[in-house]
């Protein structure tokens, strides 16, 4: 009997959907009434790619009013409904998750819990705040929010607040960690050839690390990397609690935000991320507020649903 086998029962009958944005996978449950417990061994079990349903994280539909951090959000914006209880693969509770964000409002219209019309906008909430994602003909753009520096200072004196290894890199490597709501640490690597290489079957070694973990994105640009007013990058990450994934919307959004600020004033505010999963789109917006925000734009896919045994 697998190890995950009890909290498996303990979930029979539950109806789930699997789904993914660009690769980055996820199993899905609505729960309208605030009734599913979602203990850490739970979503680890669902997330057994061997045992289990398998994904890169688990997420749950459950109305604002029926959490706590939701509650706090309605206070302040009572049109975010909808709460994205979002876990990754090992059970432990994560702030944000921007392909996971295309992906939870998919589900959404796709179980008719909410109408959304291509241009309109939903408003969600999240453990990084409210987000705004509005539909597109074929996908979703989310506004991010602003980002930001986890160490300012370091960051504005150096361009780089952190050093990394990694399976597959000849020597440690310099690197930039970025706040989406989630901690990110960028690293540039020279060539498409380097990032190949690179083992993330382990995890990388960043010193120092940010404060509950980072995840990491190694980045590489295209040939020129900018063309027609667009950047152009290359990206393979290595999500905390998850491993290497096939795609990272927060850390696409971390990588073009790192790799404009290296590029000084050659840079500019639309970027296009290669991932493995495929394509995704970041743009930097001014905002009313005078903050800088990251919009991510990708498609979002439900593949199939089914009923625990």
């Amino acid at each position: 009997m697998s190890k995950h086998r009890a909290a498996l029962d303990a979930l029979s009958g539950l109806t789930f959907a699997k789904g993914h944005g660009t690769g980055n996978d996820f199993v899905l449950i609505a729960d309208p009434d605030g009734t599913v417990a979602l203990e850490a061994e739970k979503v680890a079990a669902l997330a057994d790619r061997h045992h289990g349903i398998g994904g890169d994280g688990v997420i749950r539909a459950v109305p604002s009013k029926h959490l706590a951090e939701g509650q706090a959000l309605l206070a302040e914006h009572p049109d975010a409904e909808w709460f994205m209880d979002y876990r990754n693969a090992d059970g432990s509770v994560s702030e944000m998750c921007g392909n996971g964000v295309r992906v939870f409002v998919h589900f959404l219209v796709s179980e008719q819990l909410v109408p959304l019309e291509p241009g309109q906008t939903l408003a969600i909430g999240t453990r990084a705040g409210v987000k705004h994602v509005t539909r597109l003909d074929h996908g979703y753009a989310i506004d991010m929010g602003p980002w930001s520096y986890i160490d300012p200072e370091l960051a504005q004196e150096a361009a780089s607040d952190s050093v990394v290894e990694a399976a597959g890199l000849q020597d440690p490597r310099p690197a930039l960690s970025i706040s989406m709501g989630n901690p990110h640490t960028v690293v540039p690597v020279q060539s498409f050839e380097d990032l190949a290489e690179l083992d993330l079957t382990r995890a990388p070694h960043v010193e120092p690390a940010p404060e509950g973990g980072t995840n990491v994105e190694f980045v590489a640009a295209f040939e020129p990397m900018i063309r027609d007013g667009v950047g152009r990058v290359k990206m393979r990450v290595h999500e905390r609690g998850v491993g290497e994934t096939r795609s990272c919307g927060t850390g696409a959004c971390a990588a073009a935000t790192a790799m404009r600020a290296w590029a000084g004033t050659e840079g500019c505010d639309s970027w296009l991320v290669e991932v493995p999963g495929g394509l995704l789109a970041v743009d930097f917006l001014a905002h009313a507020d005078g903050t800088e925000h990251v919009v991510l734009a990708g498609p979002a896919e439900l593949v199939f649903r089914g009923t625990l045994g």
